[in-house]
């Protein structure tokens, strides 16, 4: 067994950094980088920044497939996924940190990992008190067979959470397939469209497809906006892509198909053709920010890019649910 040998008196040592400093070593040389582009408001940099514009678009959504299909649903919906998704998106951010400072990735963390970071002795226990406070709603408002299907949809998120943080890849045939972006996409429609598929079953007959391709064009839209943010922060140039513009080009078809398709179904069913045209106008808006990231902080081009998802809110009466 050899001993290790004593520096030289004219040798210095360099010490380790210690995981907190190291994350504020590389925040501070981050936010120098993008100190000359346009930043966001305070308030929309919080909202994004404590994770509030999940559970924001979620319950419009949710609200937005309701209001399509005629159904009135319940006050504590919206509150359950404004709560539940919360909660699940503070969790993922903290653990995110944990992962990056462990494997040495921390460069790959952004602005909501660091704020998390930092106040994560009052965001993880406001986020425990969620899910609680989650729980208690399925449990004194959640029919017993409503909640039994839903136990699926919850089984199937915290599967896709505990592969995600657990480093394990998929098989090399379903890697294609099994993409963060895409099961975020579908996990999160489903979340939002099952509440009113549970009190619509005429939603399942041929001819209610403008409401379910609501629910398709959702998801596709989810996928789109998790795309883009992920190759927004990937820092390369459409030059260096694989694909090349492929995601600039889904947005543009997106938002024709969207057109068309808002357009074409407004005589049969005008509120899936208004929820058509919402979505068309988040793809729009979407394709607009990638043509002027350049000029946006990371924050403000995230912040932008979620805001983008609550259209809805602007071209249907929210509020205005059918009784």
């Amino acid at each position: 067994m050899s001993v290790p040998k004593p520096p030289a008196r004219n040798e210095t040592i360099t010490p380790v950094p210690r995981r907190g400093e190291e994350l504020r070593v590389r925040h501070a040389d981050q936010r120098l980088r993008f100190a000359s582009r346009i930043n966001a408001p305070r308030p929309l940099a919080f909202w994004h920044l404590a994770s509030l514009d999940a559970p924001t678009i979620a319950a419009v959504w949710s609200l937005g497939f309701g209001w399509v299909a005629g159904v009135r649903l319940p006050f504590w919906i919206p509150l359950l996924f404004a709560l539940a998704v919360w909660s699940v998106y503070v969790g993922d951010r903290l653990l995110d940190v944990r992962a990056g400072s462990r494997d040495g990735h921390s460069d790959r963390l952004q602005e909501r990992h660091y704020f998390h970071w930092r106040h994560r002795r009052t965001l993880l226990p406001m986020a425990i008190a969620a899910a609680c406070s989650a729980a208690l709603i399925i449990w004194f408002f959640m029919p017993v067979a409503a909640r039994e299907r839903d136990s699926l949809l919850a089984a199937a998120a915290l599967t896709y959470f505990a592969c995600v943080h657990s480093g394990r890849r998929p098989h090399p045939f379903l890697a294609p397939l099994l993409t963060k972006e895409l099961l975020v996409g579908v996990l999160f429609t489903l979340g939002c469209a099952l509440p009113t598929l549970q009190r619509t079953p005429a939603l399942l007959s041929v001819l209610s497809w403008p409401v379910l391709g609501t629910m398709v064009f959702f998801a596709l839209l989810a996928w789109l906006n998790c795309s883009m943010i992920d190759f927004w922060e990937s820092g390369l140039s459409w030059d260096l892509r694989p694909n090349g513009r492929s995601l600039l080009f889904a947005a543009c078809l997106l938002a024709g198909v969207g057109g068309i398709l808002g357009l074409g179904s407004f005589a049969v069913h005008p509120r899936a053709a208004t929820l058509f045209m919402a979505g068309a106008a988040s793809a729009v808006l979407l394709a607009w920010l990638d043509g002027h990231r350049a000029r946006l902080s990371p924050v403000a081009l995230r912040a932008c890019a979620d805001l983008a998802l609550l259209t809805p809110a602007l071209f249907i009466p929210i509020t205005r649910i059918p009784r």
